[in-house]
This record gives structure tokens, sequence and C-alpha cells, in this order.
């Protein structure tokens, strides 16, 4: 039986159907002929590898909410060492039988997965940058081209190959991850890594040309959903490396990712949304983070059934609010919970985040640089009208006078959310917020964010990663980065150093740097989340090279 076919029948048993949902309340350009597109993407295939859920239903349940292991990703992060249907009819025959334990036939039929920087340890004394330098070597894993080939015991494995080499972010997050790569770019650019900037670039150049989309991850399980689209900037970031050559070379897939964002606009009524597209009365398009499926997510499935238990939403409601949340990769923060607060009052694709919306923005421009380059000004001129548009909606909607803030618009309920988060830098990193904006925003983050080690996450203290007193990597660059764009250099200074300060810190202590810090209590490991603090980590190396380099400047 092909695995295709497998992946249906057994898919079919598993899981209930993903929707298309709505909900009330341009021909391709051809690139210039001296530069060849690599690769040029191809309609989106409508067969996609099974999940582990769709692969063992039954087993995957008995596994995930027995919790053998403490963290649910390492069931559906394993490879099993036989087909699904082989082991499916061995835990049949044998889970009734006499002394039978779950944990130790998941360990005789399936490879449990390593982490790899677990066992690293560095030598603190040989300094920071070669620590950093280190890890570019200890985080990187290598190509592994598809293959089709059914007897392949890999082809149900979750893990989905990759043409060219790329890096994790470390600790249990054992894949690419899509907004986090763009960070860990940084740093690659600084150390003189050239050729893997190209190749990470490459890879998801590959998944919009093989899935329609760049997923939050390359996992099986990740295929229902995207995560902030930072592909644009990728690509301009190499553009600076090797020339605007590149703007044509990655241009059909920057096409690609802009159509799957879009999708179903032209059909949308005024006041209604379908998946990533929210049409507002105005008649003004913008987006909001969404996941196709409506089902618990299987690497936090446990944790989501409990936790729907608690939600008064219907739970398929809830898990759609819960897994665009993970596409947000603000997963979680009380940015998106209801008045009730709390996780069970999450409304995720209620709002039209601020954040998402400015990406979009850039890559609508980056669409139009690519034209110019090409020499089609009239193709230039459209992606630009568009820009202007949704720059437009996104300051007359999501920019609180008052409260001198960029916040997330609720579309259904047609106000703010009045919410204060570091999103709120975003129209800053990019350049959509005034000059006057820019200042009621730098001054909010002195007053408010601003603390011992560097910026909050939000000004809720919450039992929430993304919250406070936490601190993140790639927020911390985009506040600096937005704040240098607009003149304030004073204050971007500031939190460049309190952040670099705080790493070089822990780093002297612990020979680690951290996915995520609390930069309240500098002495304190930050907390929150699903899962233990992680070391590794691609982002926060990759930011603090850059800005290591960019105190030396």
């Amino acid at each position: 039986m092909s695995r295709i076919l497998l992946a249906g029948l057994l898919g079919m048993l598993s899981t209930r159907p993903i929707l298309a949902q709505t909900e009330t309340q341009a021909p391709k350009v051809p690139t210039a002929a001296a530069v060849s597109t690599v690769p040029a993407p191809a309609a989106p295939k409508a067969e996609r590898p099974a999940s582990p859920r769709q692969l063992f239903p039954g087993l995957f349940e008995a596994v995930q909410l027995g919790r053998i292991f403490p963290d649910n990703k390492t069931f559906v992060d394993a490879a099993p060492r036989q087909r699904p249907a082989t082991i499916l009819a061995a835990w049949r025959r044998e889970k009734s039988q006499p002394g039978f334990q779950l944990k130790a036939f998941v360990a005789a039929h399936f490879d449990l997965p390593a982490q790899s920087t677990a066992v690293f340890q560095t030598d603190v004394q040989a300094g920071l940058r070669h620590h950093l330098d280190t890890l570019w070597t200890v985080l990187a894993r290598p190509a592994a081209p598809a293959t089709d080939a059914a007897d392949s015991l890999a082809a149900f494995g979750s893990l989905l190959p990759l043409p060219k080499p790329y890096l994790v972010p470390g600790g249990r997050f054992r894949e690419v991850y899509y907004w986090d790569s763009y960070f860990t770019m940084l740093g690659l650019a600084e150390a003189g890594r050239s050729q893997l900037l190209k190749d990470i670039t490459d890879n998801f150049a590959f998944l919009i040309g093989r899935y329609g989309f760049i997923p939050n991850g390359n996992r099986s399980y990740y295929l229902t959903r995207s995560q902030p689209p930072f592909f644009a900037r990728m690509v301009q970031l190499l553009a600076q490396e090797r020339g605007n050559g590149e703007l044509l070379r990655y241009r059909p897939a920057l096409e690609a990712e802009y159509r799957y964002w879009m999708h179903g606009t032209e059909t949308l009524k005024p006041g209604t949304a379908a998946r990533r597209a929210v049409r507002l009365p105005t008649g003004a398009v913008l987006n909001r983070y969404w996941d196709d499926s409506d089902q618990p997510r299987e690497e936090s499935y446990a944790e989501d059934v409990a936790a729907a238990k608690l939600s008064k939403q219907p739970p398929a409601q809830f898990y759609r609010h819960v897994r665009a949340a993970a596409a947000s990769g603000w997963d979680f923060s009380s940015r998106w919970f209801g008045p009730a607060g709390g996780l069970g009052s999450i409304q995720t694709t209620d709002l039209v985040p601020v954040d998402l919306n400015c990406l979009l923005y850039n890559l609508e421009m980056v669409l139009a640089e690519a034209a110019r380059v090409a020499g089609q000004p009239a193709q230039a001129r459209a992606y630009t009208a568009k820009a202007n548009q949704r720059k437009t909606a996104l300051l007359a909607l999501c920019w609180d006078a008052q409260a001198g803030w960029f916040q997330d618009y609720n579309w259904r309920l047609r106000r703010r959310s009045g919410v204060r988060t570091l999103a709120g830098v975003f129209p800053l990193a990019f350049g959509l917020a005034t000059a006057p904006q820019a200042s009621r925003v730098a001054a909010g983050l002195k007053a408010n964010f601003l603390k011992a080690g560097g910026l909050l996450t939000t000004l809720s203290v919450s039992k929430q990663q993304w919250d406070a007193p936490n601190g993140w990597a790639p927020l911390q660059y985009l506040a600096i980065e937005g704040l240098a764009r607009y003149q304030q250099t004073a204050l971007a200074d500031t939190v460049a150093h309190r952040w670099v300060r705080l790493n070089s810190r822990v780093f002297a202590q612990t020979g680690k740097l951290l996915e995520k810090y609390d930069v309240v209590n500098v002495n304190r490991p930050a907390g929150g989340g699903e899962y233990p603090l992680q070391d590794g980590f691609g982002w926060t190396n990759g930011v603090l090279l850059k800005l290591l380099n960019r105190e030396r400047r």
C-alpha cells in the first residue's frame, strides 16, 4: 500500500477533516533572463505527509494522554522502526496482555529523539564569541533530500526533509523554525557564513514550492499553520550580502507566500474573514494568524485537552485559537486573551495583529522592489499601492492616540484590544509609524517596558512565557532597530546594552545562552510556558552577535 493511501485511510480513522472556514462578523511575472530562480515554486501538492496522530490512531492518544514522557513533543518527534501498520497491530495485540508497559513498547518500536545541545559543554574561559562560533556547528543539521520511496521508514517519521543544511534552535526544538531562523541568520551574516545563509533561504523557498507556504517548522504536525512571515526579510538580508539579483531569484517564492496569506480575499465580503484574511467594513484587507486544524496540537496534545476542559468555549473553537497563537510565535500571552483572562478566554483569530500586518507590508514592499529590479514598473506600482492601503488601514485601526501605542484590533468587536505589548514596536521597525507616533512609543517603552535586563514582552504578569517578566531576543532586536530608525538612538543603545549585559552575565555563570530571560530580576531564570527553559539557542545567538558587533562600531 502506498504511503499516501495509508495516510489517507488512517487519517479518516483518527481525525476530523480540516476545513477552510469563512466567518461572518495577477498573473505570474517572468523573471529577468539573467537571473535563474532557485527554486521555482510548483503548485502545492494535494497530498501531505501524514502526522503522527494520523499514522498511529489510538496508540498516539494513549501515549500522549498517558504522559509516559514528560514532554508531549518526544513521541511526535520519534522515528518508527517498523511500518505504522506493523506497530499498530503489535500494540493492539499486546496492550491487553498482563504486564504490558506502554513506555517499554514505545521504546521497542520507536527511536526516541536525542537532544544534541544537552550534552554540549562549552569552555566559558574561551569567551562568549568563541561559544557563539562553536554553536553554529552544534546546532547545524545536514541536508536530507526528499524521497518518495514507499518502503522508506523515514517517510513515516514526522521530520520533513530539506535539501540544504540548516540550523535548529536547540533543546527540545530539533527542527528548523520559521521566524526563529531570521534572527539566527542575523548572526550568520555577522559571522561571515554566507553559504549557510543562502542554504537556509533556499530551504524555505523549497518548502513554499512543496507545500505552498512555510510551515511553523519542518515537521508533518506543523503543516496546518505558518509563522510570522519573515521570508522577505531573509531575502533582503541575502540581497545585502549578494546583491539585488537575489530579489529576482526568490521572487516566485515571495509571490507564492503572498498568495498563501491573501488566499480567498477576492470573494471575501466586508466584515468577514476567511482563513488568514480579514476584510474590514471599509473594504480594506488585513490579516490574522490562523491554523487550518481545530484539533489539539499533537506536540502539546495532553496540555490542550486539559486546557479545553477549563474553557467555556466549544473545544474546536478553543483549539483553533490556541493553534493560531502558536502560528503567531507568541504561545502563549495575555495578548491573545479576552476580558475574562487566562488561556480559556483565548481569542487569537478575532484579532488583527500589529506585527503580522507590518511583516506583510514589508513583503508587499519587497515584491514592489523586485518588480522594479525586473524592469516592470506597473507591477511595482501595484504592490506599492497594496502596501500603502495596508499601512493606511493599520494606522487607522491599531494606533491608540490616548495610550500612545499600537495595539491589535478586534475585528469582530470593531475596537482595539486595549493591550500594550512589544508588538507595538513593529510599525517602527518596518517604517510605518509617523515621527510623532514613534516618539510616543519610545516614551512608552522607556516609562513602562524598560527594565534592568531589557524590554518586557507585555505589561501583564502571568504564568505565560510571552508576558512579563520575560524578554525575548527577537523583540529586543526589532525594538532596537525601530528606535534607531526614528533617531531614538540613546534609548536604542540602552536597550542593546542591557540585553547584551544580561546575556553575557548568564553565560559567564552557566555557560549557556537561553531561549528567554527574566528582564526584571536578572538573577532569576525566566519561567512560564508549557516546557522547561531551553538552552541553545538559535535566535538568542544571532541577535547577541549582531548587538555585540553593533557595540563595537
